[in-house]
């Protein structure tokens, strides 16, 4: 028995894991959840706060702007509810308008 305790003291250690992420060029070794965020994310997501610290950018928001089917003085009458045939142009149907924010 002191020979399988002798040969299990006679290891060698364990090494802890090192995680690290590459944020525009440079590494940085970060927790485990830091580690799985940034991959969620993705690398390109993230930029330097200061020499240790990472954060996420600010999203950009859309400037795109689409119409949606809405009730209008003057409007579209559909055939059976189909947006694709529609039937005539009648006080109070439906029109495609652009939602202002």
């Amino acid at each position: 028995m002191s020979e399988l305790l002798k040969a299990l003291h006679g290891l060698t250690p364990v090494k802890k894991k090192v995680h690290t992420v590459t944020i525009q060029g440079q590494s940085l070794v970060v927790s485990l959840e830091k580690k799985l965020e940034v991959l969620k994310h993705g690398e390109d997501a993230y930029i330097w706060k200061s020499p240790t610290e990472i954060m996420l950018k600010s999203k950009t928001k859309s400037k795109t702007q689409y119409p949606v089917l809405k009730k209008a003085t003057k409007g579209y009458v559909f055939q059976e509810g189909d947006i694709h045939w529609p039937n005539a142009v009648v006080e109070g149907g439906e029109a495609w308008l652009i939602e202002q924010e």
